[in-house]
């Protein structure tokens, strides 16, 4: 677990000793979920962050009436519910689900907002750790919004390609979503998605197989 830690952004400038005399400052605890089972309810108060150390889970919203959109996938080694945990008096309005067997460790996150009588330098890094991620996470949930404000399928699909291909570094990208998953995060009717992704590939714009993506065109 620690060698999984000392490679994310959240422990960055932390030496790897000094991670497991962190990790019982902050009061961090690992619990295992099952399958599409809730880590995270709506409607829940939290005061402390995840990290997923092995397995899969959705960040979706679900509405009255049942309907889920899928607003990020997370695996290994990503972090939520960090904004929440730092205003623990506000309700989450997602759930967050495991979609196969799934570890994760959860770090209180008053405990890191209040540096301990010990003022250790790392401390004070993971708080700064922690500020950096919470921007980081406002910038991609704009670039949801943005995809999100596309009028047509097609475009939040292009849109959604674009922002995977740029940030795999390749034409060629594997994506984390299957076809239902997919449309449940762009928002999307299933069949639409599949009718768009195939007159897509007759005009020669994609190419794809299963989760295999191929942009044609610049």
């Amino acid at each position: 677990m620690i060698k999984l830690l000392k490679n994310l952004a959240l422990f960055r400038g932390i030496k790897e000793e000094e991670i497991d005399v962190l990790l019982k400052c902050i009061n961090a605890t690992i619990q295992d979920f099952d399958k599409n089972q809730a880590i995270i309810r709506s409607a829940e108060k939290i005061s402390k962050l995840g990290i997923v150390l092995a397995g899969q889970a959705h960040i979706v919203q679900i509405d009255f009436w049942g309907n889920q959109s899928i607003l990020t996938n997370l695996k290994e080694g990503d972090t939520f519910g960090e904004t929440y945990a730092c205003v623990s008096q506000n309700e989450i309005g997602v759930s967050v689900i495991a979609i196969e067997k799934t570890r994760i460790l959860f770090l209180d996150v008053n405990k890191i907002l209040k540096v301990c009588s010990k003022v250790c330098i790392f401390h004070h890094i993971l708080l700064q750790n922690l500020l950096e991620e919470i921007a980081k996470k406002n910038i991609i949930l704009n670039q949801k919004i943005s995809l999100l404000s596309k009028k047509t399928i097609r475009d939040r699909i292009l849109a959604y390609l674009s922002i995977e291909a740029i940030k795999q570094g390749t034409k060629i990208i594997e994506i984390s979503f299957n076809r239902q998953q997919l449309a449940d995060y762009l928002g999307a009717d299933r069949s639409a998605l599949s009718a768009e992704l195939s007159r897509m590939q007759k005009d020669g714009l994609i190419s794809y197989y299963k989760n295999t993506f191929k942009l044609l065109k610049n």
